[in-house]
């Protein structure tokens, strides 16, 4: 293949090969320019962490990388530095992104100080707040933790059992840990480095509470102590991410100051009086949470990112390790030659491009969202539901594609020195914050239910029989916007789905939309029945707990192939298109053939079509086999970061 010569600086130069390049534009999409920049001239060297180091040498290396990072302008950027500044979610989002191709121990340290600590002073607090603390957050003078979850309570936010009580004789607010299930657990920089916590409570005023809101609370003195009434632990070693102080905090009645809240969306005036621009108590917290929803953005991000890692390392390994002589290979056949090694790495490529134009556009709407455009709350609520899916959906993706990834690399993956084990233990941990994936993939299902339902409500009389005799007859029921570029695609074969190729993307459309709509119909059918045998709208939840899990995943696929499809019309370069084209057969096969039991059981299709797609697949791994070193390059790890030792012999 022709090689190309990509604009760089000169601190990372990178030959990659005319289709690695192509598709490398096509993936990163509209940000394709930004995302060229950093790579270019990220600071790369000593960008990967001893594994040796134990948990305090881990911790100090980490944090003296973040402070390097930051002098050399990647740590803070996209967070403002004081009053009268906005936040710029697109540049701190691209960042995220870039540290996630390196010690991902670094890349949760800066999202803890600046997108977590630094987002909450930022998104909740008022120009005071913003221009005392932003100038030490930025520079890192001041290190802070994000003292949300709690021992009793992890993603029951709205239950948290830490009380900010104010106190009128003193114009001050007491911050107390009541329980033992009220420690505050897991916050990163309490072990050690933060000085102060952004703290979540219930807010009490004259004996009544407002619900979770938000005070900033010194932790330790300039010697690093813990200040009177605050009792910090450590948490130890974990399981990864070892450079990141995990650790505990209790408060036993600590004093701050009244204007310590964080108080955007509510507090107590100078009067003594508690006031709030959102009335209703259950929208405020929703609010003031979804101000936080650029979180989930960044770690879905990244946790795709390390997937991507994993699948460069892997596929560059099975292009340069043979195994067993045969005819015409007395040398032995390259581990990518054998088609079993291709249908482990190959689909999981497909899918990274499918999460990656999936990830472009979920940033886009959190640009238009958080940006300066004008949005609504309808577009905040779909911002909400589409982060905390994608970002289940892409961890998800992370765990088992590492795992996957070192298993094909035999022994050699076990080493320690070629990154995989490490990014293992790392990335673990990202199917578990900024919310637990099943509990974000119940969060999706709700959402679809609650549009679902509405849509039903609006309908007039005349409306809901014709709606009822379309699904009745299978026809489509326009829950959500998602369904609208598949729609098209699949009314084209609706009637005669058997008679269409493996490969023609409508009837790829056809399955996604049928497996996405029947879900979700059924699934609220059944809620309304058990609803009304049983009268308990918990105990009809949870009694469809699995079929709730397959609608959000059935949704979330839908959304993830709109995506492709976009992505591929996106796509200027002949080449980088037809192999997109492909890629994305091999995902949607994939993906089917991942559900076939479904799509029987569902009658969408016959067993005989069922056996075709598993040969098809097949057939998709052989044409796509040569284009695998530029399928990698596109994902856009460089080669010189990959850390390998074993690529490098």
């Amino acid at each position: 293949m022709t090689l190309t010569h990509p604009e760089t600086t000169p601190l990372n130069e990178e030959r990659l090969t005319t289709l690695g390049s192509a598709l490398r534009t096509a993936l990163d999409g509209p940000y394709a320019a930004e995302r060229a920049v950093r790579r270019a001239t990220f600071p790369s060297e000593g960008m990967l962490r001893d594994p040796e180091l134990d948990v305090e040498a881990s911790r100090e290396w980490t944090l003296q990388r973040l402070l390097d990072l930051d002098a050399q302008g990647f740590g803070h950027v996209g967070v403002p530095e004081g009053a009268n500044t906005v936040s710029d979610p697109l540049t701190a989002v691209l960042a995220f992104e870039m540290l996630s191709h390196g010690d991902l121990s670094v890349t949760i340290k800066s999202g803890v100080q600046f997108g977590l600590f630094g987002g909450a002073v930022t998104n909740l607090g008022n120009d005071w707040h913003h221009q005392t603390y932003l100038p030490d957050i930025t520079s890192m003078k001041l290190l802070g933790g994000f003292a949300m979850t709690e021992l009793g309570h992890g993603s029951d936010v709205a239950s948290v059992e830490t009380t900010i009580t104010y106190l009128p004789d003193t114009d001050e607010y007491e911050v107390d840990s009541p329980t033992p299930g009220s420690t505050k657990a897991y916050i990163g920089n309490a072990a050690k480095h933060g000085t102060m916590a952004a703290v979540f409570g219930q807010l009490v005023v004259d004996g009544a509470s407002h619900g979770v809101h938000v005070i900033l609370v010194p932790l330790r003195d300039d010697a690093g102590a813990d200040l009177p009434g605050v009792t910090t632990g450590d948490q130890g070693h974990k399981g990864g991410l070892l450079g990141v102080d995990n650790g505990t905090i209790r408060f036993d009645h600590v004093r701050v100051p009244r204007r310590m809240l964080l108080d955007r969306y509510g507090g107590v005036t100078e009067d003594g009086v508690y006031a709030s621009p959102i009335d209703n108590a259950n929208r405020r917290f929703f609010t003031m949470l979804g101000t936080l929803v650029r979180g989930r953005v960044c770690v879905g991000g990244g946790g795709a990112i390390a997937g991507r890692r994993a699948l460069s390392i892997a596929t560059r390994w099975a292009l340069k390790r043979r195994q067993f002589p045969a005819a015409g290979r007395p040398d032995g056949v390259l581990l990518l030659d054998y088609l079993v090694h291709q249908k482990r790495l190959l689909p999981r490529i497909a899918r990274a491009y499918a999460l990656g134009f999936a990830q472009n556009e979920l940033i886009q709407d959190l640009v238009h969202v958080q940006g300066p455009e004008e949005s609504t709350e309808a577009d905040q609520r779909s911002l909400e539901t589409h982060a905390a899916g994608l970002k289940a959906m892409s961890t998800w993706f992370a765990n088992q594609t590492v795992q996957e990834a070192r298993e094909a690399c035999g022994g050699a993956g076990y080493l320690s020195e070629n990154q995989l084990v490490e990014m293992r233990r790392d990335v673990d941990i990202f199917a578990t914050f900024e919310g637990d994936n099943t509990v974000l993939m119940q969060l999706v299902a709700k959402a679809l239910l609650t549009d679902y339902k509405k849509e039903w409500s609006e309908l007039d009389r005349s409306g809901v029989v014709q709606a009822t005799a379309r699904v009745a007859s299978g026809a489509v029921v326009e829950a959500t916007s998602a369904n609208l570029v598949l729609g098209a695609l699949a009314d084209a074969v609706r009637r005669r789905p058997e008679e269409t190729t493996l490969v023609d993307r409508r009837w790829h459309a056809l399955m996604f939309e049928e497996r996405a709509r029947h879900s979700l119909e059924s699934l609220a059918r059944r809620m309304r029945a058990a609803a009304k045998e049983r009268g308990d709208q918990f105990e009809s939840f949870n009694a469809l707990g699995d079929h709730v899990q397959f609608t959000a995943r059935a949704y979330m696929e839908q959304r993830l192939l709109t995506a492709f499809i976009d992505g591929i019309e996106a796509c200027e370069d002949p080449e980088a298109r037809r192999v997109l084209e492909r890629l994305c057969s091999l995902y949607a096969l994939q993906s089917i053939h991942d559900d076939r039991a479904w799509f029987l059981e569902h009658n969408r299709i016959s067993s005989g079509r069922s056996k075709a797609i598993g040969a098809q697949i097949n057939d998709l791994c052989r044409e796509l086999r040569p284009h695998s070193l530029g399928l990698v390059e596109g994902m856009g790890i460089p080669e010189s970061w990959l850390g390998a030792a074993f690529l490098a012999d």
